[in-house]
């Protein structure tokens, strides 16, 4: 302890090393553990760390080696003081120095300490681990303590194995005795945490029992259960290899490295560990495994009602997509969302057709364009097998490739546009397509909408002024779609609106309402169908197509029609075969109610769609008084018998329908008595006469031929009709109420359920005349209600507020002058 003589002592050694840089590194280096012996330990480590910054770098090895050292005797001494934790940073020092440091190179180079302070530099790292196992199991980390003592056993060799193997048994042991749980062994312990969903509380447990000789089958394969829960999949995976090796025979393995692999999406590797777990489970003679056997589905089965799920998806999309439907099976079946979903559908449980549904229409789901044709569109020989973005970018490809494009950035893999998707050589294709095509923008993901006039950054108003809102198949484009995003010439977002689904947008509808005519509301809302066949008419009045039968053919998705597709029968014939289905389907005799030319289909139809688009007749409101006189006069005019008699005979006729191009339509005929021309101002082409006739208010017709003119008192030798159509709907009960119908309707009606919607039923059951009465003309029965107010009478003007149904009930009140009832064949 004679320190400062020491140091002289070592001042003067420099002296004889002759600048020999190795030497005076050796001697600084006794010199600092000259300094620890003496006690002045934080100098010491001070010295080193110095010398460790400025030395060559060869040399920075021996400055650890020393440090470790060194810090071995501090941990020592903190353990010995029960300062456990700083203990454990000495030590933990010693374990990452020497982890970097060659073995090789300790026991060469070092010698001299080894000689001059019986240092035993060979089992340092050894004995700095066990050191700090011990203090961190003393100071109660016990998780600590057991991952301390694993990474030791990972890395060590197997002499210093065997060499601390008497004191890894009594660490064991002590690590045992402080896992048990209320009296319960390790594994239990580990078992007890993972029923309470305490992931990782169990794999720690487990991972005690297994580094403490308690390893079992049931240990790993409970652990690998605890990791799989907390997505561990490599190590869940691990386990699971270990379950394979301890019991090769059991199924219970290949379970868990079906989930861990599946889990890691490696789905064919986790088909192929399902696939050895089944034929485990096929060959054990155990019952109970023969029933787990059972509640499984093998891959082919679960190939089968995925591709069963694959066909109904294909049954609603178009017939080619930018590739051929097979193409895209052969996709989807390569694909890691097939693989993935083979995977997971394991169990007859896990049959969720819901979610097998999901995946496969969201894999298969498909983007329509709505465009104008251009110039130079490409079709379909032009693109087939070749990459649309390897075409030259000019004309129409260029708008092909920019779709694909826009799709693609929108997260869909296929496309669909009409200038190349339809094999118009093949009749049989082009015929489904046509007739299928509202059907595919129905069902798309998304429908595009190009507007090649609308300039970028334009603003509100410029989109209503597009000609794709003047064209006629751009129609049904618009009302299909339930989700539909408009872009402008240079492909980018009209109004910059970024929402999904510009259908949400109130500005963008609002101005599709003003452009089209078609209320906003349904816009958003539309569904195929008869139901306001005139109305849709109207619609379509104001649009033109480029080929003339394309004005009937657009509209067949609209009304939800199948017809042939003729091209070449003329777009009067076309537009004929339409509207005959329209009436024939629906009974809707609206479709009559037009103005402009006779059709050479049948001179009850229009010539052309514009004949549509004047609004529809209505009928015309009366005063207060008039009505009351109208509903007072129905009192005592006709006797029942005869009533019902005229009544069981509208009953009994069917339907308006076409046959043979001929209209067979039920009407009232009721002769003309009168024909008188009315002059007109500003009436060139066109005559206006007054009507007279038994039975009807008078009427105004306005024609291009003229007509003779007679009286009762000047006769003519001609006879003329007039012909009101018949609604046989007008008896009975509709099929269904207004959408916008009130909820006391409803109740109204429930209560006259029991009711036939024949007449006599009406007039038998109906307990009160009054809201018999009442609810038939809320629900347009001006005919019924006129023969219960033969029988009842009462206070019609309190009940009849609807005036446009009084005035039916006005003119259907004369049948007392009726002079025929019958079907007419119209020609």
């Amino acid at each position: 302890m004679q320190v400062e003589d020491g140091m002289e002592a070592f001042d003067l050694a420099f002296m004889f090393t002759n600048e020999y840089s190795k030497t005076t590194h050796i001697l600084l280096l006794i010199k600092a553990i000259a300094y620890f012996n003496a006690n002045q330990h934080e100098h010491a480590i001070m010295r080193i760390q110095r010398l460790d910054n400025v030395c060559l770098k060869a040399d920075i090895p021996v400055c650890h080696i020393v440090e470790a050292y060194l810090r071995l005797q501090l941990g020592i001494n903190a353990f010995d003081s029960a300062y456990e934790n700083e203990a454990d940073e000495h030590f933990a020092v010693i374990i990452n120095t020497i982890a970097s440091t060659s073995q090789s190179a300790i026991h060469s180079t070092y010698e001299d300490f080894v000689v001059l302070f019986g240092w035993n530099l060979k089992e340092l790292w050894q004995i700095a681990s066990q050191r700090r196992c011990d203090a961190l199991l003393r100071a109660g980390m016990l998780r600590e303590a057991h991952e301390s003592y694993r990474y030791m056993m990972d890395m060590s060799d197997e002499a210093t194995k065997a060499n601390c193997l008497g004191w890894s048994t009594v660490f064991k042991q002590r690590c045992s005795a402080l896992y048990t749980v209320d009296g319960d062994a390790l594994p239990a312990s580990g078992d007890a945490a993972l029923d309470a969903h305490d992931f990782d509380k169990a794999i720690d447990l487990y991972s005690a029992a297994i580094d403490l000789d308690f390893a079992t089958e049931a240990i790993f394969a409970n652990r690998s259960k605890a990791r799989l829960e907390e997505m561990l999949w490599d190590d869940a995976l691990f386990d699971a290899k270990k379950v394979i090796e301890l019991s090769p025979s059991s199924y219970l393995g290949y379970q868990l490295k079906h989930a861990a692999m599946h889990g890691a999406q490696h789905y064919e590797e986790a088909i192929e560990a399902f696939q050895v777990m089944l034929s485990k489970l096929d060959n054990s003679a155990d019952t109970q495994l023969q029933e787990l056997r059972r509640q499984y589905l093998s891959p082919s089965e679960a190939e089968a009602v995925i591709e069963r799920t694959i066909y109904f998806e294909l049954e609603c999309a178009p017939l080619r997509l930018l590739t051929y439907p097979l193409a895209q099976i052969h996709a989807f079946r390569t694909s890691a969302e097939y693989k993935e979903l083979l995977s997971s559908t394991t169990k007859h449980a896990d049959l969720r057709t819901e979610r097998i549904e999901e995946v496969v229409a969201k894999y298969f789901s498909y983007v329509m364009l709505s465009h104008r044709w251009e110039r130079h569109e490409p079709l379909l020989f032009d693109i087939q097998d070749k990459v649309v973005y390897d075409l030259d970018s000019v004309g129409g490809v260029a708008k092909l490739q920019s779709f694909c494009k826009t799709a693609r950035t929108a997260g869909y893999r296929w496309g669909w546009i009409d200038t190349c998707c339809i094999d118009k050589s093949n009749n049989a294709e082009f015929q489904e397509s046509i007739n299928s095509m509202f059907a595919w923008y129905r069902h798309s993901a998304l429908t595009i909408v190009y507007l090649s006039d609308v300039l970028p950054s334009s603003k509100s108003g410029a989109m209503a002024k597009s000609a794709w809102n003047t064209r006629g198949w751009t129609l049904p484009e618009l009302l299909a779609p339930k989700i539909i995003r408009f872009y402008q010439s240079d492909w980018t977002l009209y109004l910059d609106d970024h929402s999904p689904n510009h259908k949400q947008s109130v500005a963008i509808m609002r101005e599709l309402e003003y452009a089209t005519g078609i209320d906003a509301r349904t816009l958003v809302t539309f569904r195929p169908g008869m139901r306001d066949a005139r109305e849709k008419l109207q619609w379509a009045s104001t649009r033109v197509t480029t080929v003339h039968e394309d004005v009937a053919y657009s509209l067949m998705g609209i009304f939800g029609i199948n017809l042939p597709v003729m091209y070449g029968e003329t777009k009067q014939y076309a537009l004929g075969r339409l509207l005959q289905e329209v009436v024939t389907q629906s009974g809707d005799l609206t479709a009559l109610d037009w103005i402009g030319k006779p059709s050479k289909f049948n001179s009850c139809l229009p010539a052309d769609i514009t004949s549509y688009a004047t609004p529809p007749y209505t009928l015309p409101s009366i005063s207060e008084d008039e009505m009351e006189r109208s509903v007072s006069s129905l009192k005592n005019t006709v006797v029942i018998e005869s009533a019902l008699k005229l009544y069981r005979k509208l009953d009994r006729w069917s339907g308006p329908h076409f046959s043979h191009c001929r209209l067979h339509l039920p009407c009232i005929t009721f002769p003309v008595t009168a024909v008188r021309r009315r002059l007109v101002e500003h009436e060139e082409t066109h005559l206006t006469y007054e009507v007279k006739t038994d039975g009807l208010h008078n009427v105004k017709i306005t024609t291009e031929e003229k007509l003779p003119q007679f009286s009762r008192g000047r006769p003519t030798r001609q006879s003329f009709l007039l012909v009101r159509p018949w609604d046989p709907r007008l008896l009975g009960l509709p099929d269904f109420l207004d959408d916008e119908q009130s909820v006391d309707d409803w109740s109204e009606l429930e209560s006259l359920s029991s009711c036939s919607s024949s007449g006599e039923q009406w007039l038998v059951r109906s307990e009160s005349h009054s809201q018999a009465l009442r609810l038939l003309f809320r629900l347009g029965q001006p005919f019924t209600a006129f023969l219960l107010a033969q029988q009842r009478g009462g206070e019609y003007k309190r009940i009849a507020s609807d005036r446009h149904i009084i005035a039916q009930v006005q003119d259907i009140a004369s049948v007392r002058h009726m002079m025929d009832v019958r079907m007419l064949e119209i020609l």
